[in-house]
């Protein structure tokens, strides 16, 4: 594999402009710039949540998924670059149903937490809804791959569901809110 970066600190990036990967450069304040970012930050806090023990089809699942996010990375670096496709969000669906068959039905909201590694779930559960706000804005002003807003919607719910998930795995129980009358 050859060398992708042989110089990390280019200072090209010094008047308030990103390179693109078709070689245009845009302001960092730009629509894709912040889904580009929110997507990035997304795939650094799955990396977070795969430092702690968890099952194995988790952690293998996770894996996956940094690796498509990433992809996702790469189509929104270059514009009008297809990466992430409809088996993808396909394959995260499936994951959703056989996380979700393995807990049983939710009757009540539940705070984040539980376990740490629950909680880094939700953390990145919020990411991905802010990641999957970024990209609708940008599909606001430009032509963005539907499946990528797909994606990062199912990814959010996966989240949530691995976070039940682990909690249930450890033995932890879900944290259930309270409404304002309960907690008196």
């Amino acid at each position: 594999m050859a060398n992708r970066l042989s110089v990390i600190a280019t200072r090209t990036g010094d008047d308030g402009t990103t390179g693109l990967g078709d070689g245009s450069r845009i302001p960092k304040d730009a629509p894709r710039i912040a889904a580009m970012g929110d997507v990035d930050e997304l795939n650094s806090v799955i990396g977070l949540l795969l430092t702690e023990t968890l099952p194995d089809d988790v952690s293998a699942d996770l894996l996956t998924i940094q690796h498509d996010l990433f992809d996702m990375g790469a189509e929104l670096c270059i514009p009008g670059h297809v990466a992430v496709t409809q088996e993808q969000v396909a394959q995260l669906d499936a994951r959703l149903a056989h996380y979700n068959a393995a807990l049983p039905p939710l009757r009540e909201f539940i705070l984040p937490g539980g376990s740490r590694p629950a909680a880094v779930a939700h953390m990145a559960r919020t990411v991905a809804r802010r990641a999957e706000r970024a990209v609708v804005a940008l599909a606001g002003v430009e032509s963005v791959n539907a499946p990528i807003r797909q994606y990062l919607n199912r990814l959010s719910d996966l989240m949530f569901v691995l976070a039940r998930y682990i909690n249930r795995q450890l033995g932890q129980q879900d944290t259930f809110w309270a409404g304002a009358q309960a907690r008196r």
